[in-house]
């Protein structure tokens, strides 16, 4: 059976994304411009554009990894309200689509992936589908990247228990991190924003996304 993907994406941004009060142009058109079926394996790519996340992690992987359901992700694009000459942190990139969809909206992202393997197929994949302003770059997701930072916009791509300190570190003064903290129901897309040495942050929607790992909190006994 043959796929028009160009038909598919479409078909996502009117059904799953517009009718989700993602109304930005610019991050509809990077959804648009973005073939999402690149970023999985050959056996997934015919469900690329479906309302689900697809699995991405390999079988040696130490955790699932999964490519965000298309609506949750651009909300939370949208609320990181990425500007054209911003350096972007895309933090838990799996195999590089993030990355592409912020890439067409920034200066230039740097691709943070824990997992050798994912980031090894996100450069190929970026690579070849021509986004040459992404740099994948391997290391502790929850450390971040401070050797390319400060950066204007950290994206985190997945749910998390809270945020390190070590990565409101690495903002600029006036720059933005968007994450989803806590899980399930219980789940906030929340946006910092940086002010001087001061951070603040609020809870700007409830949303559920899978879990990055590396940040769970580590349990604490009292006695």
């Amino acid at each position: 059976m043959a796929y028009s993907y160009d038909e598919l994406r479409q078909t996502m941004v009117d059904s799953q994304i517009r009718t989700t009060d993602v109304t930005n142009l610019r991050v509809v058109d990077a959804f648009l411009t973005v073939p999402r079926e690149a970023f999985v394996s050959d056996q997934r790519k015919p469900f690329a554009y479906i309302d689900d996340d697809i699995e991405i992690s390999g079988p040696s992987a130490e955790a699932r990894r999964f490519l965000m359901e298309p609506s949750p992700f651009a909300k939370l694009v949208q609320l990181a309200d990425v500007q054209s000459g911003d350096l972007v942190l895309d933090i838990g990139c799996g195999t590089g689509y993030s990355s592409a969809v912020l890439s067409l909206l920034g200066n230039a992202v740097i691709a943070l992936e824990s997992d050798e393997e994912l980031a090894d197929r996100a450069s190929e994949i970026l690579l070849e589908n021509g986004f040459d302003n992404v740099a994948v770059v391997t290391g502790s997701l929850d450390a971040g990247y401070a050797g390319e930072g400060p950066y204007d916009v950290i994206f985190i791509g997945g749910s998390v228990d809270s945020v390190p300190d070590a990565l409101f570190d690495q903002m600029k003064d006036g720059g933005r991190l968007v994450v989803v903290e806590g899980h399930g129901l219980g789940g906030f897309a929340t946006l910092y924003v940086k002010d001087g040495a001061y951070v603040s942050g609020r809870k700007s929607f409830n949303l559920s996304v899978k879990a990055l790992p590396g940040f769970q909190r580590k349990m604490e006994f009292s006695f």
